[in-house]
């Protein structure tokens, strides 16, 4: 019995090596015809598999790269950008000069709240439209906008109340990109503090107000399934518990799911003020207000204890890092080992538009955890850091069924990205990519980005270059 058993199962191997070896020999038409004889393929398969990539993630992720390779091309889906500030753009460059001055993120608020307070409408619309622009010739796909700017200068609404986030949906809609518009909440300068005055242009007194506006821009961009709105009280430094009570409120008011972002434990300095207000972390108070969830984005998360992971697991809340700007800002370096073992998804963000660079956000993540273990490999490799940039991007956005009706292309004849077939594309693209390899990128059924190249791309930035001007001189 047992030579008979032995017998077998060296004939199966005979037939499995015979049969490679007769699918290596042959080419073109011929291999592909022995090949569905041998596996029994039929055309219904190549549905079934399309429609397990549309629905199901976890079979791809378990079967294969999540990039693909097509010809001279490698092949993502769409990329998420999650967190923006689209008018700090215009401050890269203009904020890194040594100085004898004590530097920090306070410091730069400061310059950014200068610059905040020259803005109007039109100019909006030109800032957030390069902005966008330059993120779609990256390789982004969807953008989340956390928008304050949201009345005029003196702190009065303009006539049309959401004109200044309209301008944002605006550009957005003109580049091609899906936006996540992130209404934000602003009521205080700081724990029992007043507003500043440039703050003022920020905030409503009253949240009805701020509800009645998330109605009317849901209500205008309805028939437009590239527009979500959400909602995003601010920080904790920003709007008290007792508004945070209130907007928990609307929101289980509202029957559909509406993202939710926060600024979170951002800077040491925060977490000291809330202790002091609420003897409790910024986290906390999100918790005990009742916004964590599936729904909840918590920005930064920089400095964070293990109950803040805790309760940010418990609840499946997603992390947005935004390692570009929290370099840039001396932010300083988040726990992603623990979020990554506490099975928090994350997805990143360019937030002020220190770079644009998704790629480079993304594996940031990685490499910086990296310097504070002083160890290689230690959270997120290459698939897991695609997925972040591209699934849990979505997700945070409450776009999560639109991220694999986007493309992003590269060229995989571009000097960073050539190996052989045996290199993991995810790990070669993720952590060698830079934005110049992007050929094209398709929103759905629409290539905004062809042969490197955005329709009326010199136009954008030549009005964006004499706004700049403009705003210098005054």
């Amino acid at each position: 019995m047992l030579f008979l058993y032995l017998d077998l199962w060296y004939g199966k191997i005979a037939i499995v090596v015979r049969r490679v070896f007769v699918l290596s020999r042959l080419r073109g038409r011929s291999r592909i015809v022995f090949f569905k004889k041998l596996t029994g393929w039929r055309p219904e398969h190549k549905a079934q598999k399309k429609k397990a990539w549309q629905t199901n993630t976890k079979s791809v992720l378990c079967l294969s790269m999540i990039s693909q390779r097509v010809d001279t091309t490698i092949v993502l889906p769409g990329i998420a950008s999650a967190h923006s500030h689209a008018f700090q753009r215009a401050l890269r460059g203009r904020t890194q000069a040594l100085s004898q001055q004590d530097e920090s993120f306070w410091s730069w608020r400061s310059l950014m709240y200068r610059f905040a307070s020259k803005l109007d409408p039109q100019s909006m619309y030109t800032l957030c439209r390069y902005a966008f622009a330059e993120l779609a010739l990256n390789g982004v796909t969807a953008v989340g906008e956390f928008h304050y700017l949201h009345h005029d200068p003196s702190g009065q609404p303009y006539s049309n109340r959401t004109e200044m986030a309209e301008m944002a949906i605006r550009a957005a809609q003109d580049i091609g990109i899906r936006i996540a518009l992130l209404r934000v909440v602003y009521q205080r300068g700081g724990q029992h503090q007043s507003l500043d005055p440039v703050q003022k242009r920020f905030a409503d007194a009253d949240l009805d107000d701020v509800f009645e506006d998330i109605a009317a821009l849901k209500k205008q961009f309805s028939g437009d399934e590239s527009v979500q709105i959400g909602l995003a009280p601010h920080s904790v430094r920003a709007v008290p518990q007792s508004s945070l009570l209130d907007i928990a409120s609307f929101l289980r008011a509202q029957g559909d799911a509406v993202p939710v972002h926060a600024h979170v434990s951002e800077q040491e300095a925060e977490n000291k003020a809330c202790y002091e207000e609420y003897a409790c972390s910024p986290v906390e108070v999100f918790a005990d207000a009742g916004l964590l969830g599936p729904h909840f984005c918590a920005v930064h998360a920089t400095h964070l204890s293990s109950t803040d992971i805790k309760l940010l697991a418990d609840s499946k809340s997603i992390v947005c890092l935004c390692r570009g700007t929290e370099r840039d800002l001396g932010d300083g370096l988040p726990l992603v080992r623990e979020l990554c073992e506490a099975k928090i998804p994350i997805c990143f963000g360019a937030d002020s538009h220190a770079i644009s660079d998704p790629f480079e956000e993304a594996r940031a993540a990685e490499l910086d955890e990296r310097s504070r273990l002083k160890r290689r490999q230690v959270a997120l490799d290459g698939q897991a850091l695609l997925r972040a940039s591209s699934e849990h991007g979505y997700q945070a956005l409450g776009m999560h069924s639109k991220y694999d009706e986007d493309r992003v292309v590269l060229s995989a004849n571009d000097p960073a990205l050539v190996s052989d077939e045996q290199t993991p594309l995810d790990d070669l693209v993720m952590f060698s990519a830079t934005a110049r390899a992007v050929r094209d990128v398709v929103v759905g059924k629409k290539k905004i980005v062809e042969n490197g190249i955005l329709a009326g791309f010199e136009t954008i930035k030549a009005e964006y270059q004499k706004l700049l001007r403009k705003l210098v001189m005054q």
